[in-house]
């Protein structure tokens, strides 16, 4: 006769509050910005959206800033913003 489970209220100071608060933010967040506040990699940072996604909280690529110079056929320097996507957007 085991009661059911009571959902908890999620902890503070997890990198899931500290990472969905940077993407809520109005300008939006980039993925060197979540890097750097969470002390992961790229890729696991991308994935990581992948994974809000299957949780309910779709991330969008607002905007895309390709940084490329003259003689120049690479992207260094270009980055991509995302935030979460509003209800109805995704």
């Amino acid at each position: 006769t085991r009661r059911p489970a009571r959902p908890r209220p999620p902890r503070q100071g997890t990198k899931l509050l500290t990472v969905v608060a940077l993407l809520k933010q109005p300008g939006g967040t980039t993925v060197a910005q979540v890097c750097e506040a969470t002390g992961w990699t790229k890729d696991t940072v991308r994935g990581f959206f992948v994974g809000l996604k299957k949780k309910g909280i779709p991330v969008e690529a607002v905007e895309k800033v390709r940084s490329v110079g003259p003689n120049r056929a690479g992207g260094r320097g270009s980055y991509t913003i995302y935030r979460v996507a509003e209800a109805g957007e995704a």
